[in-house]
């Protein structure tokens, strides 16, 4: 388990002890009694608390999370602040709400938790009974990117202890928002790198192709024009995680379709899709590059006539997914050389730009659907190559 993992399950086990009673020794068996409905309500009010946290530490997550906060803690008010100043406050008294930053300062400074009573605490509101407050500082990776302060009308050390727990949680969940946060930023860097490896030679071939047809055929011109724009408003779109398998396969026909007015009679192409997982949900741009490496060993590595089959299966809780060339092949270590992203200039397995995408789909597959769910490429020297994966029709891990 991981270092955060730990973190989180120490402070989260220790927080439920602060609020659920001893269990009764003469009473062993019961069943729906105090410390179940403290559990349920202390796991229900983390499970509110815990998708505002995971959007990160803005003015609107803390403004959604505080509330719940506060009834996890049971405090007369409750603050949480960044390194700029107060985000949200909820309770009573809100007099307070103005010495929140002057409390968090030193707490963001020192990285240590603070309480606050006294002359630190003076308040005119008639009727306003918080006595003391209890700061702690948030923390991301190392990093203290906030506060968390709760006031109330006595300063217990089990007080102290339960709002330094709560603020590690919350801590948690805001690391889990980082990661997630860089994971987008990891995948939209991976596309970024994906379209840039499809586009300078896809692009050239395909104007080329296109520029061949103006004089003698200007219709046909024409036509494959307009695929070569459909081709990429698909491909450079927006970055998106996930598309339907039928995107992709629309994506993957609108890519033949230009490579079929280039190549000719050279090649031949057959698509098998079985029509029940038409709607599964697959990687974004998935599909295209595992073809165009299999039109790079088919047809244009072997310079003759050669044949691409694309087979897409149901197989009950998975999709499997083969694309096939008879091609020249590779060596074994050349393809592990090419799931590790390495790129050989003028090798057997396609000209100038080999394994375009293979690294970058296996990568994504394995992140997404865990080890098990890498590429799996079979090949030998001219006995062709075979792409094979699964996509697991269960929810996402």
């Amino acid at each position: 388990m991981s270092t955060t993992g730990w973190v989180l399950l120490c402070a989260f086990s220790t927080l439920l002890g602060f609020f659920l009673p001893r269990p009764r020794r003469e009473h062993p068996d019961r069943s729906g009694g105090p410390t179940d409905e403290a559990t349920f309500l202390a796991l229900h009010i983390v499970a509110m608390a815990a998708p505002s946290l995971r959007a990160g530490l803005t003015r609107e997550s803390a403004r959604k999370a505080v509330r719940h906060l506060r009834a996890l803690l049971g405090t007369s008010a409750i603050a949480v602040t960044d390194t700029g100043g107060l985000l949200a406050w909820d309770g009573a008294a809100g007099c307070h709400r103005d010495h929140v930053p002057e409390h968090a300062r030193t707490v963001l400074a020192s990285a240590r938790p603070r309480v606050v009573a006294g002359d630190d605490l003076t308040c005119d509101t008639p009727g306003c009974d918080i006595r003391g407050g209890v700061v702690v500082p948030l923390t991301v990776d190392g990093r203290v990117v906030g506060a968390l302060a709760a006031y109330d009308t006595v300063v217990s050390a089990a007080l102290a202890r339960t709002v330094i727990e709560v603020a590690r949680w919350v801590s948690g969940q805001l690391e889990l928002a980082e990661v997630d946060s860089s994971r987008r930023r990891t995948m939209e860097a991976e596309m970024r790198v994906l379209r840039a490896q499809m586009s300078p030679h896809f692009v050239y071939n395909a104007l080329t192709t296109i520029a061949s047809f103006v004089r003698t055929d200007p219709d046909r011109a024409r036509e494959l024009l307009v695929e070569f724009a459909d081709f990429n408003r698909y491909a450079l779109r927006r970055v998106r995680d996930f598309a339907t398998l039928a995107e992709e396969l629309h994506c993957v026909d609108r890519y033949l379709l230009l490579e079929r007015a280039r190549f000719g009679d050279r090649l031949h192409v057959t698509l098998r899709v079985a029509p029940e997982v038409l709607s599964l949900s697959v990687p974004f741009l998935c599909l295209q590059p595992l073809v165009e490496n299999a039109v790079k060993h088919g047809v244009a590595a072997a310079g003759r006539r050669g044949e691409v089959r694309v087979v897409v299966s149901d197989a009950g809780p998975e999709a499997h997914i083969s694309v096939e060339d008879d091609g020249l092949g590779m060596p074994p270590e050349r393809t592990r050389m090419l799931l590790d992203g390495g790129s050989p200039r003028g090798d057997s397995c396609g000209g100038e730009e080999g394994g375009i995408g293979l690294a970058g789909v296996d990568v994504r597959f394995r992140q997404i659907y865990g080890e098990d769910y890498g590429l799996v490429v079979e090949s030998a020297p001219n006995a062709g190559t075979t792409v094979r994966l699964r996509i697991p029709k269960l929810p996402r891990r």
